[in-house]
């Protein structure tokens, strides 16, 4: 069992009063979005995450904040850093109805593994924001191959774009949705892997979730170029 970390005082004080702040301020401006859908062919886009089922689901971290609004009333689990900010990113989604377990690519990966293959077991979706927690940026990890692997599960890649939104100067160029903004729901191709996946078809795999990720990002960026045209 990982030790409980510790925090200095001005953490803890940061941890007591900022995610309420947070999910009060988004939960309020989120209210304005204008969630709009689009998915390549052949794909059924899950409204709201409705049905998500046992079943794996990847994003790109930048986009964290939109997809904590439109996932909300999923209860999915969601693999988070051992670090303070993943306590503070904890914190954060379960005011929104999200659960988490602890765990990255650097530390706690088995440990985080087990607990989101125990989530999909118990037929609820789990989540990775699969460039996280320090990147590179667009660039997935092993993890959710692995849980894929091990499980069965089906891997769903998608991006929430917003039209209009402050990006920060972080190596995931996080995006902060302006208010009254539309922001696009874009869903790409299933990834699949078997149980019997050979070792050297482990990267050949992850690629190709990385590239159904990427295909989701720039077709939600190249809708609202469409738009203004």
């Amino acid at each position: 069992m990982n030790a409980e970390p510790k925090f200095t005082f001005g953490q803890r004080l940061v941890l007591a009063v900022v995610p309420r702040v947070v999910w009060a301020l988004l939960g309020l401006v989120g209210l304005t979005w204008r969630f709009e859908v689009i998915a390549e062919e052949g794909v059924t886009p899950l409204i709201f995450g409705r049905g998500a089922g046992p079943r794996i689901f990847c994003f790109w971290h930048q986009c964290v904040l939109p997809c904590a609004v439109y996932f909300r009333t999923t209860g999915a689990t969601i693999l988070i850093s051992c670090s303070f900010d993943g306590e503070l990113i904890t914190r954060i989604l379960n005011l929104f109805g999200f659960h988490a377990v602890r765990g990255s690519s650097s530390r706690g990966a088995r440990e985080g593994l087990l607990g989101l293959k125990q989530v999909i077991k118990d037929g609820k979706p789990a989540i990775f924001t699969a460039d996280g927690p320090r990147g590179p940026i667009y660039q997935t990890k092993m993890g959710p191959i692995k849980l894929a692997q091990i499980t069965g599960a089906p891997i769903g890649a998608f991006h929430l774009e917003p039209e209009r939104a402050w990006t920060l100067r972080s190596w995931d160029r996080f995006l902060i949705p302006k208010p009254f903004t539309r922001i696009c729901v874009s869903w790409a191709q299933w990834t699949h892997v078997p149980a019997d996946l050979a070792a050297d078809e482990f990267e050949p795999r992850r690629e190709e979730l990385n590239a159904a990720i990427e295909r989701a990002r720039l077709r939600a960026i190249d809708y609202f170029k469409k738009a203004r045209q």
